[in-house]
């Protein structure tokens, strides 16, 4: 199932003018077959041309926020945890029940946090589900997002046309909110990141206040590396909470 997801998201990913991806080969129980990419080094030419086929990619669209690729089994995948699909109308209740309540009672399971940095994050899920435009910006459309954009799913290497490009690789794709990619991004430091959402912003400009919702965009996957990983990744979560709600954290203090 979980290399399933991953070819299903790939193919959806696919879109005229997107991010090149590779072609699945075969899918088997075991392994996903793709084909070769030998990669080269990060360039600006590389990175501008990224920033704007991402934006092509997110504006393909889906058809409500949490929905999986059409062709995708019953539940995706991040990394090795399961990720649950639905649909909603908009976004904060999407990321409340679909991206952070379901890895909550896993750390919580895993008692990766205090009662005290639990309520703080049910917090932020009250706020998400009353749609609160303070915490999760201007409404948008869902847009067609890779959703594990971290720079180790990035391919620097030419397109088949040999244009400087970087390829997509290992989604975990759902109709979600193109911030969250962009976030994800940020996170563990994608190469010439300025320069990436720079020519996105040249294609499809980013809302105001966009680099302000970083860390509730953050949420999620340090959520997920919490259940993954544990160590510091809980503390990283417990941050990336209190900033996206504007509280002092506690263990800044």
């Amino acid at each position: 199932m979980y290399y399933a997801a991953e070819a299903a998201g790939l193919e959806w990913l696919r879109v005229p003018a997107g991010p090149p991806i590779p072609e699945v080969i075969s899918i088997g129980q075991a392994a996903l077959e793709m084909e070769r990419i030998t990669e080269s080094s990060p360039s600006r030419e590389a990175a501008e041309a990224f920033g704007a086929a991402l934006a092509t990619m997110h504006a393909s669209g889906a058809e409500g926020f949490g929905v999986g690729p059409p062709t995708a089994p019953g539940s995706g995948w991040i990394a090795d945890v399961p990720m649950p699909y639905g649909i909603f109308d908009s976004f904060g209740p999407m990321y409340a029940e679909l991206r952070i309540r379901p890895y909550l009672k896993l750390a919580r399971e895993a008692e990766a946090f205090s009662a005290q940095e639990f309520a703080v994050f049910e917090q932020l899920c009250e706020r998400l589900l009353a749609e609160d435009p303070q915490l999760v910006g201007p409404a948008e459309v869902p847009a067609r997002i890779h959703g594990d954009l971290w720079s180790g799913n990035l391919m620097w290497a030419p397109d088949r046309d040999g244009k400087p490009a970087v390829w997509l690789v290992d989604p975990a794709a759902y109709g979600g909110h193109r911030e969250t990619d962009i976030a994800m991004l940020a996170l563990f430091g994608a190469p010439q990141f300025d320069r990436i959402v720079g020519a996105y912003c040249e294609a499809n400009p980013l809302a105001e206040g966009w680099r302000s919702r970083i860390p509730l965009h953050q949420v999620y996957p340090l959520l997920v590396h919490t259940v993954l990983f544990g160590g510091g990744y809980s503390g990283q979560a417990v941050m990336a909470a209190h900033h996206a709600l504007g509280i002092p954290n506690p263990l800044s203090s």
